[in-house]
């Protein structure tokens, strides 16, 4: 029997999974491998960190099908040449074609003390965490959030909303909050973060971190929490494979998703390296197209795929203002917002 093995149950993987399960022969089998017993819908755990949403409604059950074996564990090493997976405390997992779609974590820079006293949004047992951390802030104490992108963006206006009590301050490197965004779209959410009495600080060089501060060159900033919203890279177990990268890490892959000197694994999401910003609708996407050449593979046919269009950003400024950009056209206020709790409810009733 045939085996696709998709490890990684996040918006790529699932996708795979969700394609594949809709017309899969009787003798073809996926396996599942996943640390999590349910997927997170990880665009929301923003506010799970801020304590707006419990987690239970960013969990998503995984799908239950007589083709579909789930394996609960963690990946320890993937041998490319033998075509194993390991899992711990697991036998080994052979497969003929391989998903990798293990999504991101932190890019600390290198910077010293920032893995130690910082909190991540990155694993929902990270946002779990996080949202402890945040709890615990005293009455006018002081959160910092280390980004100022999209993630740090939403943390902010979510919690403004949620602990009016505490100071908020983010803390960017670049010219703005937002900055790989229009101007337009940068200066709402500045005016937004103004009247909110969210402090934002630019041109921030961090050198290193201790508890309670953050050291910009020889100014040391107080804080109480600080979130890392800073940047991310492909998880450890694809920065141990050597094979071609681009700068950011990511391996780098050929019109099917596939690698070059590996035909049959598939690397979709933030460990593959794409033209776009890393996000859930690019992994969705990918996972889309994976899954129409496995299939089309299955039936001895050559895959033919098209480009992938990516349909805009969606982002939130709590739960009544946000912000998006569709094309080069900047969505400003209550409905961008909308848009995207529309997505959220597609996303939860599509894969659940």
């Amino acid at each position: 029997m045939s085996k696709v093995v998709i490890l990684g149950g996040g918006y790529g993987g699932m996708m795979v999974v969700q394609e594949l399960l809709e017309h899969i022969p009787a003798d073809r089998q996926l396996v599942l491998v996943e640390r999590m017993p349910y997927q997170g819908l990880k665009t929301e755990y923003y506010a799970l960190a801020a304590g707006t949403v419990s987690d239970l409604e960013l969990r998503v059950n995984y799908p239950v099908h007589p083709q579909l074996q789930m394996i609960y564990g963690n990946i320890t090493d993937v041998d490319l040449d033998r075509q194993i997976v390991h899992v711990s405390n697991q036998e080994p997992i052979a497969y003929d074609s391989l998903v990798i779609a293990l999504g991101c974590t932190d890019n600390y820079h290198g910077i010293p003390g920032a893995v130690d006293y910082t909190c991540s949004v990155q694993s929902l047992s990270a946002a779990r965490r996080t949202f402890q951390q945040i709890n615990d802030i005293r009455p006018y104490g002081q959160l910092t959030i280390v980004g100022g992108g999209l993630s740090g963006v939403e943390i902010a206006a979510e919690l403004r909303e949620s602990r009016s009590d505490i100071n908020i301050r983010i803390l960017d490197r670049g010219n703005s909050v937002l900055s790989a965004f229009p101007g337009k779209l940068q200066e709402y959410v500045a005016s937004w973060f103004d009247q909110h009495h969210v402090e934002m600080r630019s041109h921030i060089g961090i050198t290193s971190l201790e508890q309670g501060v953050i050291h910009n060159g020889s100014e040391p900033i107080l804080t109480d929490v600080t979130v890392w919203t800073a940047g991310i890279q492909p998880v450890d177990l694809v920065q141990r494979i050597s094979l071609p990268k681009d700068p950011q890490g990511r391996l780098v892959v050929n019109e099917y998703h596939e690698l070059p000197d590996y035909a049959h694994v598939f690397v979709i999401g933030d460990c593959s390296s794409q033209p776009f910003s890393p996000s859930a609708q690019l992994a969705g996407a990918q996972g889309k197209q994976v899954a129409e050449v496995i299939r089309a593979r299955w039936h001895g046919k050559e895959p033919r795929l098209g480009g992938i269009k990516l349909k805009g950003v969606l982002g939130s400024l709590g739960k009544k203002a946000g912000f998006g950009l569709m094309g080069a056209t900047p969505l400003l206020g209550r409905i961008p917002r909308m848009l995207k709790s529309g997505v959220l409810w597609k996303s939860k009733r599509h894969f659940g």
